[in-house]
């Protein structure tokens, strides 16, 4: 399928788990450039308790994930919807994976919280510029649970079909924004880094 943009886009929440994944499916089946990641120190999903979550770390398989849950209690993790996201994240790709540890390049990288932003603005000015290219960061504040990261995709996705748009998205990008936040109704953040 050719791209639907030649816009590269990287989506990302804390765990790369629900939001950035949720959104990676559905930009990926529109046909965007698209991958995501996690900012955690480790892949964090609730547990039985809230005080007692599920803890591993970035480079395990969804799959594996998977099979830790199901043997630990199939009937909690079916009920609260967790099975049923690893489901579709082994789907789109094998692990989740920490964005401080990738290098590729980037037009566009949208998170899902704001704590998350600052990490990927704290990891961007720490890094390098190989190419001096623009890199737009971009907040979207999406609550961690199935039914906003469903909401936040598709707010997503609209985000990225208005980008798509653009002949000069460094010169326009200010509009689309203001344009996205009238119509989502949330606050959005933007600040520039270079790749």
């Amino acid at each position: 399928m050719e791209p639907i943009s030649d816009l590269r886009i990287a989506v990302i929440c804390s765990s790369n788990m629900n939001r950035s994944m949720e959104a990676h499916a559905f930009l990926a089946k529109k046909g965007f450039l698209v991958q995501s990641f996690g900012t955690g120190d480790k892949v964090k999903l609730p547990g039985s308790a809230a005080d007692k979550p599920n803890i591993y770390d970035f480079g395990i398989t969804y799959d594996e994930i998977h099979k830790d849950l199901l043997s630990k209690d199939k009937t909690l993790y079916t009920q609260n919807g967790l099975l049923h996201t690893l489901d579709r994240n082994r789907r789109i790709k094998s692990h989740p994976e920490r964005f401080q540890e990738n290098k590729d390049l980037f037009d566009i990288l949208i998170t899902c919280e704001e704590r998350v932003y600052d990490q990927v603005l704290e990891c961007m000015e720490n890094r390098e510029p190989v190419t001096n290219s623009i890199v737009h960061i971009v907040n979207v504040d999406i609550q961690d649970n199935l039914e906003e990261a469903t909401i936040g995709a598709f707010l997503i996705s609209d985000l990225c079909m208005m980008l798509s748009k653009s002949e000069d998205i460094d010169n326009d990008i200010d509009e689309v924004l203001h344009d996205f936040e009238e119509k989502c109704k949330r606050p959005i953040l933007h600040s520039i880094a270079f790749n």
